[in-house]
């Protein structure tokens, strides 16, 4: 291993994910935006985006300029709104409160 070269295991999707998502919901009023549904729509985003991991920081550099390819960008907004979606329509939080 070269010598400055973190080891680690990370999915840099999640970094892309908490990138892109204030482009979308700060473009809407109508969305709850407390950290139990941002939680929910990250998650739903990431389990319907392809992981994307590195296994230095070298690595997950590469992923992040990957990221600025316009169609991969264009999959990410579009799983990130439809997980957007999702919550709008049924956010766990309000269960917590009936």
């Amino acid at each position: 291993m070269k010598k400055g070269v973190k080891k680690m295991l990370k999915n840099c999707m999640e970094d892309i994910v908490e990138e892109l998502l204030p482009l979308v919901i700060n473009e809407r009023e109508d969305i709850c935006k407390c950290e139990s549904c941002i939680k929910d729509m990250k998650a739903i985003a990431l389990n319907h985006l392809p992981p994307r991991y590195a296994a230095t920081s070298e690595g997950a550099l590469y992923v992040k300029v990957d990221k600025s390819n316009l169609q991969s960008k264009v999959d990410v907004l579009r799983e990130i709104t439809k997980a957007v979606e999702i919550v709008c329509k049924n956010p766990k939080h309000r269960k917590n409160f009936i």
